[in-house]
């Protein structure tokens, strides 16, 4: 009867001595706990104000660009370029108010960026492909050209892929690697182009007459230029017609309107002249 007494009586002294040593342990978490969420609050403003800044700072970039009349391609690669840069040494800054090394970080982002590249080496090959594209600039927005995978108006320079438009309005999406890689003939780099026909007339035609009437078309086109040459010529002999060969230089821009207005003007100047346009004709022997 006397243990349990003693017991009841000794209780409630350590009860309470364990409930100081709780609060002593609160009161010593407590200048951390404040610390710890000061550098929350100053962390929020930090990113606050840091999205601001990149925002400017991308505005003030895009501006330059325009000004120095970059390529669109190349705009929007290095805008890229620099937000994921700024907000990368953002988010670096912030970790450093909470003890974080910059060390550390860069090296989990280096062995992050490891294993990511050994898993995406075809996304790395075409971003790669995309940075030669905007560097070298064998092509840029609007031109037409022309690849293994495809031809096409180029629509945008993206940092991975490459879109075309078609003649009949089709999107044509290819990765920047193959473009880099492989050949691609850009149709409307230069200023001007030159026309190449062929016409057939028959074996029997006045072939001076024909070559005379094929020269005056195409000096009453207006849209040649008149500083180049132009070529009529015995292209081959064929089975059923004489092929002739006409040249003419015209801007890049007409290339097209160009060529489908010569065919038909030489066909009506052909009809009028009386010059024949030949059938392909074969000859069949019967035997009995």
């Amino acid at each position: 009867m006397e243990d349990i007494t003693e017991n009841i009586a000794t209780d409630p002294q350590e009860l309470v001595q364990q409930s100081n040593r709780f609060l002593l342990y609160l009161e010593s978490l407590l200048p951390q706990a404040l610390s710890f969420a000061l550098n929350v609050v100053i962390s929020l403003i930090i990113y606050a104000v840091g999205v601001k800044v990149i925002s400017l700072l991308r505005k003030m970039l895009g501006r330059m660009m325009e000004r120095s009349h970059l390529d669109a391609g190349v705009q929007s690669f290095l805008d890229s370029l620099t937000k994921f840069t700024l907000y990368f040494l953002l988010v670096v800054f912030i970790l450093t108010r909470f003890g974080v090394a910059t060390a550390s970080v860069t090296a989990l982002v280096g062995s992050a960026g490891l294993a990511i590249g050994l898993a995406l080496q075809g996304s790395l090959a075409n971003f790669a492909g995309g940075v030669l594209i905007l560097i070298m600039k064998p092509f840029e927005l609007g031109d037409y050209i022309i690849t293994d995978a495809g031809e096409g108006t180029v629509s945008q320079i993206q940092i991975c892929y490459t879109r075309l438009l078609t003649i009949d309005n089709k999107l044509v999406v290819i990765p920047n690697g193959k473009l880099s890689d492989g050949v691609v003939t850009n149709v409307t780099k230069m200023e001007k182009r030159r026309i190449d026909l062929i016409y057939g007339i028959a074996y029997d035609a006045d072939l001076k007459k024909a070559k005379d009437t094929l020269l005056a078309v195409y000096k009453e086109e207006p849209a040649r230029l008149p500083e180049e040459e132009i070529e009529i010529y015995v292209d081959s002999l064929r089975e059923s017609e004489v092929a002739l060969g006409a040249r003419i230089w015209v801007k890049t821009e007409d290339y097209w309107p160009v060529r489908f207005r010569l065919q038909e003007r030489v066909l009506e100047a052909f009809r009028k002249e009386g010059i024949t346009i030949p059938f392909p004709q074969m000859e069949v022997t019967l035997h009995k």
